[in-house]
């Protein structure tokens, strides 16, 4: 076995593979941006450095520092985790320049399947099915366009150089082509450094399913089963699961081979996946899947195959890099139960899943024999807009499907997290959707399910203001109550004390609030029970608490029923006077960076039309006109970095 490693990652992953490498004794060490210098990863290490600023590209993506720190350090592998350097051919070459061991396949395979219009090519040389489509080198806009055209809509554009659902864009048809194309050029550059795309004919009820392989530096091909990947949104990947619902043993041995047959085909050696697109409308058959990619590393959604095989796939990645043979052949590959994944994102599913950052100021992930949780973050980290919003992936087994979904739904009640807004209460209903749980899903489930599964904007909940107005109406009174004992104990009157009292009439007063940043007046009695709250929909009296509360820097989140709602004292001194009637004001909706501005000072400009491009966590986010008039101030361009809430433009409205 190896005697150190570097783990060339943060996060989850980085937690994950430093908890089997001290399992296995060997040194583990870590590298770290200035953002992630506390992070929960570093803490794990054996040792840490420094490898540069936040941003991904002068930090994570630096292959010749992270190569300085490993051999300053004496590492004798490094791991890359997946994402940043995982994919990297020259990052696998530089390593082996190095003498230090990659633990990844050769840089020849990560480059023949790393561009997806070759590997296409290349598989289907070995007899794999590829989905029909335009794969070539040309990328102008026209030709493009008339090839998506001769495919026929709906097609899927699709970076060359992708993963994880940037760079991708399904078109319906012709007139939306050329912004999708131009968006997933944008993205793809901007998260890959390469803005080539391919076209393909979008596969319709399509079901996405994964064949986990392995492969030894001795000639041994394998694979662990399989998973369904197809609950997506955007093409990023929300729940996963092993076994696939509905798979047979005669399509998962056709489709196992040719997961096989495609590593064979370009001398692969460590862990890898196989994505293959099913025809889903006849349930999944051993005619109707096409292979879509070969990803070169270790898959977010691993442990739901730890889960059904048994196996620490990252201990595999490990024994193979150090040259042994793997220790099974197929026949020896176990399937056991059932098992689900489900990723805890920082996001807000009511505002479009947009990232949400800040500190975590409450925690609590689930625990039990049948729950795993992954995790890179802990109470009091923040999640920051530089990478992507995990907080936590939580896997959950059973011996039956449905045993293993109704394990999952638990845990997902039981999560608790405060701060940064979650899609928790969407996973619990993503979970119990009655289609989801008959398997007749397939990849455009969620975008139409949307409304059914909260994921979008929702009613205040009564409830939840009056538990966080009540809770500063307590705090309030207790410290009233100790500076008039304080008062006392000094000899001053007992009419100092600032708790409603008075001698004559009802004892009510108003409170100013802000909910989740809009004004609201909550209504408050006392009596000899002590305070009561009223607010339209909802009264609340103090010791009946019906959510979660935490407190936030003055503020109070609630949480209930999967849901936060953050309630505050309102402070007229914050009031922005100077855009208090600029109904055309254009707010940066998460923390990101201005990727594109197109509009001009004083140009027309229609409600609903595009202005602004805002990109957080690789993802962009457009932003449009709330009314039609011409373009005032522009306070950020492209290049900017803004915080959630920060002005970027203003639309005057037209006079008349």
């Amino acid at each position: 076995m190896l005697s150190s490693v570097l783990v060339a990652n943060r996060g989850e992953i980085a937690v994950r593979v430093i908890r089997t490498a001290r399992r296995l004794g060997m040194r583990t060490i870590a590298v770290h941006s200035d953002a992630d210098r506390d992070a929960l990863f570093v803490r794990l290490a054996d040792e840490a450095h420094r490898i540069g600023p936040a941003p991904a590209s002068e930090s994570y993506l630096k292959i010749e520092t992270i190569l300085e720190v490993a051999k300053s350090a004496g590492a004798a592998c490094i791991h890359p985790g997946y994402g940043f350097l995982s994919e990297r051919a020259a990052f696998a070459r530089a390593c082996a320049d190095a003498g230090i061991v990659f633990v990844g396949p050769p840089a020849e395979a990560i480059e023949a399947m790393g561009l997806k219009d070759a590997a296409k090519a290349l598989v289907q040389k070995a007899g794999v099915p590829v989905v029909p489509g335009y794969h070539g080198s040309r990328q102008e806009p026209d030709f493009l366009r008339q090839k998506a055209y001769e495919i026929g809509y709906p097609v899927l554009i699709k970076a060359v150089a992708g993963g994880g659902g940037k760079g991708m864009r399904r078109v319906d048809k012709a007139a939306e082509f050329d912004a999708a194309l131009a968006s997933a050029q944008r993205e793809a550059q901007g998260a890959f450094g390469d803005p080539r795309v391919l076209v393909e004919k979008y596969v319709l009820a399509p079901r996405h399913v994964e064949i986990q392989v392995f492969a030894d530096a001795h000639g041994n091909v394998i694979h662990l089963n399989e998973r369904d990947c197809s609950l997506q949104r955007r093409h990023q990947k929300v729940i996963e699961e092993a076994p696939a619902p509905g798979m047979t043993p005669e399509v998962r041995e056709a489709m196992g081979r040719a997961a096989v047959e495609a590593a064979r085909a370009v001398g692969y050696v460590g862990a890898g996946t196989v994505e293959f697109i099913a025809d889903g409308r006849e349930g999944l058959r051993a005619d109707r899947f096409w292979f879509m990619e070969m990803n070169t590393r270790l898959q977010v959604e691993h442990p739901v195959t730890e889960a059904i095989t048994g196996l620490d796939l990252v201990e595999l990645q490990f024994r193979i890099a150090s040259g042994e043979a793997l220790p099974l052949a197929q026949v020896d590959v176990p399937l056991v139960g059932h098992a689900v994944e489900a990723r805890l994102y920082a996001e807000d599913p009511e505002r479009g899943f947009l990232p949400s950052t800040g500190r975590l100021f409450a925690l609590s992930l689930p625990e039990g024999d049948d729950v795993r949780v992954d995790a890179g973050v802990e109470a009091g980290d923040q999640v920051t807009p530089f990478y992507d919003p995990m907080i936590a992936k939580i896997i959950a087994r059973g011996e039956t499907r449905g045993e293993a979904l109704d394990t999952l739904s638990r845990a997902l009640g039981e999560t608790v997290v405060a701060g940064p807004r979650t899609n928790a209460a969407f996973l619990a209903r993503l979970v119990d959707a009655s289609a989801f749980r008959e398997g007749t899903f397939d990849t455009g489930f969620i975008d139409a399910n949307l409304e059914a599964l909260g994921a979008v904007p929702q009613e205040r909940d009564p409830a939840s203001v009056a538990a966080g107005a009540l809770s500063l109406v307590a705090s309030d009174l207790a410290a009233a109550r100790e500076a008039a004992r304080a008062a006392l104990r000094e000899g001053a009157t007992p009419w100092l004390a600032e708790d409603g009292f008075q001698l004559l009439g009802e004892r009510r007063t108003t409170l100013p609030l802000l909910v989740d940043g809009e004004r609201l007046d909550a209504h408050v009695t006392f009596d000899a029970d002590g305070p009561a709250v009223e607010i339209p929909g909802a009264t609340l009296a103090l010791g009946e608490p019906e959510a979660t509360l935490v407190e936030a820097e003055g503020d109070v989140l609630v949480l209930r029923e999967g849901r936060q709602t953050r309630v505050a004292l309102f402070d007229p001194a914050s009031v922005d006077l100077e855009h208090l009637d600029a109904g055309g004001l254009v707010k940066a909706p998460m923390h990101g960076k201005v990727v594109a501005l197109f509009v001009s000072a004083g140009e027309r400009v229609e409600k609903g039309q595009r202005l602004a491009i805002v990109e957080a966590m690789k993802m962009e986010h457009p932003l449009t006109a709330p009314i039609a008039g011409s373009v005032g101030e522009i306070a950020a361009g492209p290049g900017d970095q803004v915080a959630e809430g920060a002005r970027i433009l203003v639309i005057e409205a037209e006079e008349g």
